[in-house]
């Protein structure tokens, strides 16, 4: 009487070795903890701002951060200017309802059609805090990895030559994210 294993193709049991001995490996590895991952969903421009000042900040102290940008955070990279063009019909609306440009981007509270913007950008002016264009500026300064989620730019008709210029942007899915942040001590969701 042969027993299961004797009937499981060869190959199929040194891949399943290779498989169990890299999840081994993998168990033994400890996250990095210079290393910190970041999930940013909203593109509110206090959450984009959020998201930013603690990303500079991880950098500023020495680690190593990755942002990844999925569905509304990916609008809220897009600069100003027309759309591109050879767009559908629902790619131009999405488009249309979700302009680029930093100053188009709305507070998730007390924006009230645009006054509590002003308000925010007049105190954060005031009293020295950095805007979005700025922080932006320091993370490309601070070598900030920034990855946007293809999956998001395909659904939304968000094209590359839409986003703003940001040294070494990537374009990737969920997988490439969930790989990066098993190697890191910290995750954040925005």
């Amino acid at each position: 009487m042969n027993s299961t294993i004797d009937t499981i193709p060869s190959d199929s049991i040194a891949t399943l070795e290779r498989r169990v001995a890299e999840l081994e490996r993998k168990s033994r590895e400890t996250p990095d903890s210079n290393a910190m991952s970041m999930v940013v969903f909203s593109g509110e421009l206090d959450k984009l701002l959020a998201a930013f000042v603690i990303a500079t900040g991880a950098a500023a102290c020495g680690m190593k951060v990755s942002m990844f940008f999925t569905f509304w955070a990916t609008a809220g990279l897009k600069k100003s200017g027309p759309q591109v063009k050879g767009k559908s019909v629902v790619e131009r609306m999405f488009g249309w309802m979700l302009p680029g440009g930093f100053g188009k981007r709305k507070l998730s509270k007390m924006d009230m059609c645009g006054v509590g913007r002003q308000m925010m950008a007049r105190e954060m002016e005031k009293k020295n805090v950095a805007s979005l264009p700025e922080l932006i500026e320091a993370a490309k300064e601070l070598e900030i990895e920034v990855n946007v989620c293809e999956m998001s730019m395909s659904l939304m008709g968000i094209r590359a030559e839409e986003l703003i210029d940001f040294p070494g942007m990537g374009y990737c899915g969920v997988a490439r994210f969930v790989e990066q942040s098993s190697s890191s001590n910290t995750t954040l969701f925005i």
